[in-house]
């Protein structure tokens, strides 16, 4: 704790003066609200709108959770096959990376068509979204595994199910959770475009009701929660790497 405030001061006292030169900047140029609000007027937005936004904010919530979990299982799942399976590797791997070129924003609208307005397709665009940082950090985290530790385990009759258990999945842990980091702070941005294609609630249907009407605060206010949103889905993934790896701390202390 006392580290991180010795390191964290820094970037706040960066941002505060960010929000005081923003807050300056806006009154000596009497820049209109609708254009660039003032750090204040997006607080007080915020307060006024608080009840409003709320549901959308749960409902954005939800999607961006569950999406995490589906692409995060989705990315674990095939990474692990690409890993035991050398030929399914080298014959998948390349559609694997295929799958990235393709922009989401040009997919959604097709998956709309294919599965309607429902819950689907967005769990869908938020899953492509996730799926692949999780994927492409574990491989990377399997072909890591100590090669003097996995040498001796064969040695001792370990079977392909006990080497994957016992070594290769503990010691992927570290990039697993380096992509879950990544995949985490993908799954609010995604989860808020794919609102953009047609829901009902939503924190990007808050932001494209705001836009249409030109109430700029609103859409300020729905950034920086979105933000906020991102940042604490990714200090949960830090906090649960720090429980379920302390051994690998333990074992740098050394």
């Amino acid at each position: 704790m006392k580290n991180m405030l010795k390191r964290g001061w820094r970037p706040l006292i960066a941002i505060l003066i960010f929000i005081g030169f923003w807050q300056l900047v806006t009154i000596v140029f009497d820049i209109e609200d609708w254009i660039l609000p003032a750090p204040t007027d997006i607080v007080l937005e915020g307060r006024d709108v608080l009840p409003d936004f709320l549901p959308h904010f749960y409902a954005t919530l939800t999607l961006s959770v569950s999406g995490l979990l589906i692409g995060a299982t989705i990315g674990l799942v095939i990474a692990a096959l690409l890993h035991l399976l050398p030929r399914v590797r080298e014959t998948f791997y390349p559609f694997l990376i295929l799958s990235q070129n393709v922009p989401t924003i040009v997919l959604a609208p097709l998956l709309v068509i294919w599965f309607g307005f429902g819950s689907l397709p967005k769990l869908i665009v938020i899953t492509l979204a996730c799926f692949f940082p999780v994927a492409v950090s574990a491989i990377g985290g399997f072909q890591q595994t100590n090669r003097e530790l996995l040498h001796y385990m064969k040695m001792m009759g370990a079977s392909k199910s006990q080497l994957f258990w016992k070594l290769e999945l503990p010691h992927a842990l570290p990039a697993i959770f380096s992509g879950l980091k990544i995949a985490g702070t993908y799954s609010v941005m995604a989860a808020v475009i794919s609102e953009w294609l047609g829901a009902q609630e939503g924190i990007g249907v808050f932001m494209t009701l705001a836009t249409s009407s030109y109430r700029t605060p609103r859409v300020f206010v729905a950034i920086i929660v979105v933000m906020l949103l991102s940042l604490a889905i990714f200090g949960l993934i830090i906090l649960l790497e720090r429980l379920l790896i302390r051994w690998q701390k333990k074992g740098e202390q050394r």
